[in-house]
């Protein structure tokens, strides 16, 4: 598999000028595909062990945007953790409007760089690590290993050239395919999906870019070099499930006695 060098171009869901409409669009098309797809469901046994090792039942959610995976990925985790909890952290807070069982958004801002110690539990990034450059990611995991709680990144998306060429040919498609599962229904978000395809083109922007960010294993191994005073450890890898490839970065602080 080819690998593309890694671009930090921007996105348009970074930008604060994005339209509210369009912003909306993006985010609801990315939520009914992780509520249709359920991508995550195979790493809920990774995320049980690893509470089950931090001796905790709460996860901080960083970077959460309007809710990620957690609709349908906390109850899947709580019916093998059935104590498990998880807490919506962004920087700019936008409560979800349907939240599961056991979940609920910390309407403060939080700076993933400087998490507030009162935020404790396992930290979880979902799609997120990507939108920070090398200095400010390796600034995001010493932090946690400095505070000496675990840590786990999970991404999706890969920076090969044939995954690029897939979703240059199928993006467009499945969001034509997927918009009218998204409820509310609204005439605005027909309009702009099908009539002028501002919001099919903006996922496929967003798409592509999220991909050329991307962090190998190998990059996450450099990112994690020096991390681990007072025993704390890494492990980075690929999980493949269910047709799905999942990049993921794993933190965890040395057992206590």
């Amino acid at each position: 598999m080819r690998l593309l060098p890694r671009l930090h171009l921007f996105e348009f869901l970074d930008q604060s000028w994005l339209p509210a409409t369009l912003r909306r669009g993006e985010v609801d098309y990315l939520h009914v595909v992780l509520d249709k797809t359920r991508p995550y469901d195979s790493v809920v046994p990774q995320l049980a062990e690893l509470l089950r090792m931090s001796g905790t039942n709460r996860v901080i959610d960083l970077c959460s945007g309007t809710g990620g995976p957690w609709r349908t990925l906390l109850p899947a985790l709580r019916r093998v953790h059935g104590e498990a909890e998880v807490v919506l952290t962004d920087l700019h807070p936008t409560p979800a409007l349907e939240l599961p069982e056991g979940a609920r958004y910390h309407d403060a801002p939080v700076d993933v760089m400087r998490v507030p110690e009162e935020l404790t539990g396992l930290r979880t990034l979902f799609e997120g690590l990507h939108h920070f450059r090398p200095k400010q990611a390796k600034a995001l995991l010493a932090d946690a290993a400095t505070r000496g709680v675990p840590i786990a990144a999970f991404e999706l998306t890969q920076r090969s050239l044939l995954y690029v060429l897939f979703q240059l040919l199928l993006i467009i498609p499945l969001v034509w395919a997927f918009t009218p599962l998204i409820r509310p229904r609204s005439g605005w978000r027909l309009v702009f999906t099908y009539l002028i395809p501002i919001i099919p083109l903006l996922i496929l922007w967003d798409g592509v870019v999220s991909s050329l960010r991307t962090y190998t294993p190998e990059d996450l191994e450099e990112l994690t070099e020096g991390l681990d005073a007072h025993g704390y450890r890494w492990h980075s890898g690929v999980h493949r499930a269910n047709g799905m490839t999942i990049t993921y970065l794993l933190g965890l602080p040395r057992r206590q006695p």
